[in-house]
């Protein structure tokens, strides 16, 4: 592969203010992720302490192997919900090592109400244990948990993807042979005792831990009964007479000894053989990124400027630089693994949708690994598009991507509008992950044009009900539009709904994109097959 040629000028006033905007936007994230990690009222911290509970980071610290990376998700689900009230929607996810093996890990936050689920919790832990079911990753659970924020039940119990959907996930992994081991470290209560329930091994720690469908108070409402917490579910009970839990540890340090251990008995699957070299630092500085991404969602820039800064040795061999020019195409490497990566250069055309369908199809032949990064406005409309077939075109592309066999993982570089979101392996194509950057937006169109569009319609509206266009009205619902628009574009909106797994700081794709494709080779390629093209 040949290394491409940058023509960037880190010295030009449109870098230096790009960069400032850039930096800018990643110190407010980062704000916002401490926070969200951090910042909890000083009375919960003191009570951890009389209960003799480490906070849940330190626990998941003590259980990675030390030196190695942590890649959390979803950090900032839920800073846009619930009045800020449930930071990272109650939980810690994300990928490590535990004696040498990839695991996903799962953790109540005991901080945030008892560690009670919010619905925002629920899907935040639903999705977590998708991403086990397809990467074939292990779960670890760290249980410390109230159960369900019940003032919210409604949102949270009955549904296909609500909080049945975490024990129904927990059982396909245990078909699957995935292994799930609980660490009970405080109260499993109501739904939160099927964790544990459904687990392969279960570690149950004296005197805090607890698992019972019904606590102390709600046995006495329901049948009058006076029971304490350890006659009803505590470490001595629960591995000595019920045998809900398998090992008592005397401390929360003996309990992740004891589970460290667990996973070292665990056999290791054999992953499938992806392409891999030995890994080569980007030859453009990643730093540049910030420079070279704009302050305006609407200005264009090069992919090909962001692809440099990301693959290995800044290697490119691009596919068809020629043709379907506003969708970069081509083979690069990532921490040593083989992948292809489409990039956004522009709105799809018909010749960059076909361009783009193909190629999926050749890296689905080859085996490779899948890479979209996203600045798309929406697949080229107008007569001349429809007449071409455009709409027929980009089906062609949407059905390659939807088909592949190979693992997808997106990054949100910049904007995602419409159709384009589709074809580019948007959120509902499954992709393995999705991770934004902080100055993404996504939405059906922009602002301007939903706002645009709404008004030309309510014009419309009011000459055809023979009266004056009234353009203070008009103005009013412009400004409305474009204000709500703005807010739901932004990136924490739509990582705080759990439309991606988290936002990231540039700088970091190239560590995020290769902790990623690494846990996918865990699970074997699907069957090849697409549906019909049609042409």
């Amino acid at each position: 592969m040949s290394r491409l040629q940058s023509s960037i000028n880190t010295a030009s006033a449109d870098f230096r203010r790009n960069e400032a905007h850039n930096r800018r936007l990643v110190a407010e994230f980062k704000a916002k992720q401490d926070a969200a990690r951090h910042a909890r009222p000083q009375r919960d911290l003191d009570r951890l302490a009389r209960q003799q509970k480490m906070p849940q980071r330190k626990r998941i610290e003590m259980l990675l192997d030390p030196g190695t990376p942590f890649l959390e998700l979803s950090s900032l689900a839920a800073n846009m919900a619930y009045g800020g009230e449930s930071p990272s929607a109650s939980s810690i996810v994300g990928i490590g090592m535990i004696c040498g093996r990839e695991v996903m890990i799962r953790a109540d936050d005991p901080t945030v109400k008892g560690g009670a689920w919010y619905p925002l919790t629920v899907k935040k832990i639903v999705r977590a244990l998708d991403i086990a079911m397809e990467n074939r990753l292990p779960v670890v659970h760290l249980c410390d948990s109230a159960g369900g924020f019940l003032q919210l039940q409604s949102e949270l119990f009955p549904d296909r993807y609500m909080g049945g959907r975490i024990f129904r996930n927990q059982s396909l992994l245990s078909k699957m042979g995935v292994k799930q081991l609980a660490l009970v470290f405080g109260h499993c209560t109501a739904g939160g005792a099927y964790i544990p329930g459904l687990s392969d091994y279960s570690v149950i720690v004296r005197g805090t831990g607890a698992v019972f469908l019904g606590g102390p108070p709600l046995v006495k409402a329901a049948t009058g009964e006076d029971v304490t917490v350890e006659e009803l579910g505590g470490a001595e009970m629960h591995t000595s007479v019920s045998g809900t839990c398998d090992y008592p540890a005397d401390s929360e340090e003996h309990a992740i000894e004891i589970g460290r251990d667990i996973v070292a008995q665990w056999d290791r699957l054999p992953r499938w053989e992806a392409q891999c070299e030995a890994p080569e630092e980007p030859f453009y500085d990643p730093a540049e990124l910030y420079g070279i991404v704009p302050d305006d969602i609407k200005k264009a820039f090069d992919m090909r400027e962001i692809i440099a800064r990301i693959v290995d040795g800044s290697r490119f061999h691009e596919y068809k630089p020629n043709y379907g020019t506003t969708l970069v195409c081509g083979f690069a490497n990532i921490w040593g693994f083989k992948v292809g990566i489409l990039a956004n250069n522009g709105v799809l055309f018909n010749d960059s949708s076909i361009k783009g369908a193909h190629f999926i199809e050749l890296c689905n032949q080859n085996n490779t690994p899948l890479v979209f990064l996203q600045n798309i406005t929406g697949y080229m409309v107008g007569r001349e598009y429809e007449r071409r077939g455009i709409t027929k075109d980009g089906a062609k592309m949407i059905m390659a991507q939807s088909c592949s066999r190979v693992p997808k993982f997106t990054v949100m570089c910049n904007g995602s509008f419409g159709a384009g979101n589709y074809g580019m392996c948007g959120r509902a194509f499954d992709g393995r992950f999705l991770f934004s950057w902080p100055n993404h937006q996504i939405g059906v169109m922009g602002g301007d044009q939903a706002a645009n569009t709404l008004a030309e319609v309510k014009a419309n509206q009011m000459k055809r009900n023979g009266g004056a266009v009234d353009q203070s009205e008009i103005d009013r619902l412009w400004e409305e539009t474009r204000r709500a628009y703005q807010e739901q574009l932004s990136a924490y909106h739509s990582t705080s709904e759990l439309w991606d797994d988290g936002i990231i700081d540039p700088l970091d794709t190239r560590n995020a994109l290769g902790v990623a494709i690494s846990a996918s080779l865990n699970a074997p390629l699907g069957p090849p097959g697409y549906g019909v093209f049609r042409f």
